[in-house]
């Protein structure tokens, strides 16, 4: 069984900053490190968005242009964790944040939901003003 279990969520002022982690365990722990990793977000009543990537050795990342150079995202293999640094956080990042395995070898940063098969079960960020 594949899991991917988010934390790290929270309740933070405008300004603020967050690191969201994604731990990787079961059969996913055996295919962490050959995998594109992605963090998605979803607010009440949007549709689920992409928010960063990155290809399985982290030289290869990706972002949303919302979130681009306010937040960062990174892997540590040897842990099968993947990160979301989140600084300068706007009321308008709270959302459920997901993170997803990609369905593909990763060498490539994917953007697509249609890219990953494996999903955690989020973690909620709130952001106020």
């Amino acid at each position: 069984q594949v899991q991917l279990v988010e934390s790290g969520g929270g309740l933070v002022q405008a300004g603020g900053s967050l690191r969201l982690s994604c731990v990787a365990s079961g059969r996913a722990l055996n295919v962490f490190n050959v995998h594109s990793m992605g963090w998605f977000r979803q607010a009440p009543g949007k549709e689920r968005e992409f928010v960063a990537s990155i290809n399985w050795n982290g030289a290869s990342t990706s972002y949303a242009d919302s979130v681009k150079d306010r937040f960062t995202i990174s892997r540590d293999n040897a842990k099968a964790t993947v990160y979301l640094q989140m600084n300068r956080l706007k009321p308008e990042d709270a959302a459920v944040y997901y993170c997803a395995k990609s369905q593909q070898y990763g060498t490539t940063a994917y953007r697509t939901i249609g890219d990953f098969d494996y999903w955690g079960q989020g973690t909620q960020v709130t952001v106020s003003s």
